[in-house]
């Protein structure tokens, strides 16, 4: 996993790295312009600052999520190899938001607006997903964020619980997808199965024009 964001605006010239999810433990250790975050008990590195950022890295032009090229890795794994640190940025260009198919649903016995979902996605894979979107069903063609994906708004999915069931990932709604003109109301964004084929890494350009005024 390697989850990368960068904003000038807002934090100024640092590259932020996420390779594994926070933990209770945690600690950081500095060298010249980079900051390592780890966990104490284990040595798992979670992940790394780059103040700086655009001395080591090219091409940093965009506010938000940052899909770095196989070129920006091996020159973020040469400025750790030289501040001492081991190189261990590996490339990540799997799709976070694929569009998926919700295969079954049922209930959760512990909630009374929870389902339990069984969704297909990419690579034949069948992910249980805790959903409590009120127009959420069987047969649905959907947009899965998958865990490692980055929402809009920066938050990351991770696996995690909801009362006592797990779940891998979040299916979303337009809103939370940032797509243009989405409604501003709960519930989940059913694509057109006749233009979304599930599998598929979801395209955000093409649903910017679902809601189209």
């Amino acid at each position: 996993m390697l989850i990368a964001s960068y904003n000038f605006s807002q934090t100024g010239d640092v590259l932020m790295v996420v390779l594994n999810q926070d933990t209770i433990s945690e600690m950081h250790e500095q060298k010249n312009d980079i900051v390592r975050i780890y966990d104490e008990k284990t040595g798992q590195t979670l992940g790394f600052n780059f103040f700086q950022a655009s001395t080591y890295v090219s091409d940093l032009n965009v506010n938000g999520q940052v899909k770095l090229t196989t070129k920006q890795v091996a020159q973020l794994n040469q400025a750790l190899l030289a501040a001492g640190f081991k190189p261990e940025l590996v490339v990540d260009d799997k799709s976070s938001f694929v569009v998926g198919y919700v295969e079954e649903m049922t209930e959760h016995p512990d909630s009374d607006h929870l389902h339990i979902l069984k969704v297909l996605v990419d690579n034949d894979e069948h992910l249980q997903i805790v959903c409590g979107a009120p127009n959420i069903a069987a047969g649905q063609t959907v947009v899965i964020a998958k865990v490692g994906a980055m929402m809009p708004n920066g938050a990351i999915i991770w696996p995690g619980k909801l009362r006592g069931k797990d779940s891998f990932g979040m299916v979303c709604s337009a809103r939370e997808l940032g797509l243009p003109n989405a409604p501003q109301k709960r519930g989940i964004l059913e694509l057109p199965a006749s233009e979304f084929q599930v599998g598929q890494p979801f395209d955000f350009k093409q649903a910017a024009s679902l809601f189209a005024k």
